[in-house]
């Protein structure tokens, strides 16, 4: 398993966005996706819409992953 970020594309109020997650935080977060009956999509725009302006969408992604699998 590669410990480097990776590209993806997310689409967050109509606009095509790019996010480097690890492939631990990537899998994580389209399990819990799924999970919930979400699409990749939609989970995003929850993240985002909840995190504060100096926080990067990756990082909150990466955190609300972490936080999910403590539960």
């Amino acid at each position: 398993m590669s410990g480097r970020p990776v590209k993806h594309s997310v689409t967050l109020k109509g606009h095509r966005t790019s996010i480097s997650l690890e492939a631990a935080f990537w899998d994580g977060f389209c399990e819990i996706a799924r999970a919930r009956g979400q699409t990749l999509n939609a989970l995003a725009a929850e993240i985002d819409a909840g995190r504060a302006d100096d926080i990067g969408l990756a990082s909150a992604i990466r955190v609300f992953v972490l936080a999910q699998l403590r539960g």
